[in-house]
């Protein structure tokens, strides 16, 4: 059945139910009004939907735009572009919760919003550059679904369903497989292994994504996790927050709170992603004990300036998120189109570096590939460095000398406090800094 803003349809969910629900359900007509936030973006697209249902995440899961079929009721599409998204659907498929869809500009072809989850032709036009798995994760994981990469770290991916196919996604090789959750035999045998690797502190919950399952069988993976003695941390990789704010739910919430330390990754890349609604989800976290960092992936056309950065971190500093990681994006088949050079991204760095809080600048880093880890990269900071002196570069481009000290009892160089150099030194004196790894 085809999902226009006038007929899209959903239905009334049975609590026992797992998750995600069906696509085929029946409506249940409730004239509610939404809430206040959300009413003009509902609006838009979706007036006829009860407030009611619109809170509802099981509605929005149910409800995704899966076809360009769909889509064209809401996004004007020429009908080659319409073909054209066919041909890429049919080997990257397309979905998207009507809550993200309705922060889009449907006017606006480059709109960042729309950049990350309507498909591009350029995603197929080039498929030849990038990998299926750039990060050897299939050749890292010791069971079907748990990575072990890390000593003391440890990756479970549950499922790969997504509430939404961010077009950017370093798993989109998993699309084409169709939908799976792992079997409660695959994820005992993952348990099996955590248990006997003491030397692992750390478990990332992921997918997919991990929170498009029920609560209740989230909380029986994460019940047992917390049992496992040697296991410190437990960590939550979800983008729920940012395109299907609605699962943050008070259940949810009261579940998670009972198994803490948990931290919760998120995903924001665009200060418009920050809404009233993706607030109050971080929020309610926040208030059940679970903080809440942001993992971005630069991405062309989306949050590739400075301007852009700076907005988006400041902003999510102000819904108490703190700016975690930066990522260069993954050289992944179907994705070359949003990829930016990384120079882009160590320009923003710095950039960003004494021009904001350092709570807002996020740590930019590659992840490299076959599996070599995350590596940071920075701004040259260190022009020159000797055993006695170093010579550094400001935010504002200033060079300073800078005494290096000698441990206690070795022979220093000799300058006390008042004979210690610091002055700037003309930037024609020094060869333009070039970006290093730190």
């Amino acid at each position: 059945m085809t999902k226009s803003a006038a007929t899209m349809k959903s239905g009334v969910v049975d609590e026992a139910a797992e998750e995600p629900p069906s696509l085929t359900a029946i409506v249940n007509e409730d004239e509610e009004p939404p809430s206040i936030a959300g009413t003009a973006r509902k609006n838009r697209f979706f007036n006829h939907t009860s407030g009611e249902l619109w809170n509802d995440w099981k509605w929005h899961f149910r409800n995704r735009i899966t076809s360009i079929d769909e889509l064209v009721n809401f996004i004007p599409l020429s009908s080659i572009e319409q073909e054209r998204l066919k041909l890429v659907t049919a080997t990257y498929p397309i979905s998207i919760t009507p809550y993200y869809l309705s922060l889009i500009n449907p006017e606006d072809p480059h709109d960042p919003i729309r950049k990350q989850s309507i498909p591009s032709f350029d995603e197929i036009a080039l498929a030849g550059m990038g990998f299926e798995d750039p990060l050897a994760e299939e050749r890292d994981s010791v069971l079907p679904g748990l990575v072990h990469r890390y000593p003391d770290r440890a990756l479970m991916v549950l499922t790969d369903l997504c509430p939404m196919f961010c077009r950017h996604c370093t798993r989109k090789r998993e699309w084409r497989h169709g939908g799976w959750v792992r079997t409660p035999g695959e994820i005992e045998a993952m348990l099996r292994y955590i248990r006997k690797n003491k030397a692992i502190k750390d478990v990332i919950i992921s997918g997919g994504d991990p929170l498009t399952l029920s609560t209740h069988r989230l909380e029986q993976v994460i019940s047992k996790i917390r049992q496992i003695e040697h296991v410190d941390i437990i960590r939550i990789g979800t983008r729920c927050p940012v395109v299907l704010p609605q699962r943050i739910d008070d259940e949810l919430c009261a579940m998670l709170s009972k198994y803490g330390p948990i931290w919760l990754n998120t995903h924001f890349n665009n200060p418009n992603e920050i809404t009233p609604e993706s607030a109050k989800a971080c929020d309610q976290l926040l208030r059940s004990g679970i903080p809440v960092n942001n993992q971005s992936v630069l991405l062309r056309g989306i949050n590739d300036s400075v301007e852009t950065q700076l907005k988006l971190c400041k902003g999510l500093l102000k819904i108490k998120v703190r700016p975690y990681y930066l990522f260069q994006c993954d050289e992944v088949q179907g994705t070359e189109h949003l990829r930016t050079s990384v120079e882009t991204g160590v320009k923003i760095i710095e950039g960003m570096r004494g021009h904001t809080s350092g709570l807002a600048v996020p740590t930019f880093v590659i992840d490299l590939p076959e599996g070599g880890g995350k590596v940071p990269i920075q701004p040259n900071y260190i022009l020159t460095q000797t055993e006695d002196d170093l010579v550094l570069r400001n935010y504002q481009g200033r060079f300073f000398w800078y005494r290096n000290p000698k441990a206690i009892g070795s022979s220093g160089n000799g300058r006390k406090n008042d004979k210690r150099v610091q002055e700037t030194v003309p930037v024609e004196a020094f060869p333009v800094a070039e970006p290093v790894m730190t």
